[in-house]
């Protein structure tokens, strides 16, 4: 998985970059404050007042037991939406991970 974005952890969740070759944003990572459901997104992905995705809280399954979120962004350039995980460094920041294949826990 290729890093396309870095993100610094804020009180609202995580402020940073998308980078890819046909996006260059700011972006936020905020929780959703109106989560209908247990299925709903715990996040919204905004750059600027444009919703580029959402996110789910999940744990690795890998022994580590590590959290991250696993994030479906979509754009008007990217010929079909993408999927990426956000992962929390020791520094409090973070890194976009990106993948075409769907999570076998995607929403």
């Amino acid at each position: 998985m290729a890093t396309i974005g870095t993100f610094t952890q804020t009180k609202d969740g995580f402020t940073g970059t998308i980078r890819t070759l046909a996006l260059n944003a700011k972006a936020k990572i905020v929780p959703d404050e109106h989560k209908a459901n247990e299925a709903a997104p715990d996040y919204r992905v905004f750059s600027g007042t444009v919703e580029l995705g959402a996110g789910w809280k999940r744990t690795a399954k890998n022994g580590e037991q590590r959290a991250y979120v696993s994030l479906k962004l979509d754009d008007p350039s990217f010929p079909e939406p993408i999927y990426a995980a956000l992962f929390e460094d020791d520094e409090g920041g973070a890194r976009l991970a990106w993948s075409r294949a769907k999570p076998r826990d995607a929403s």
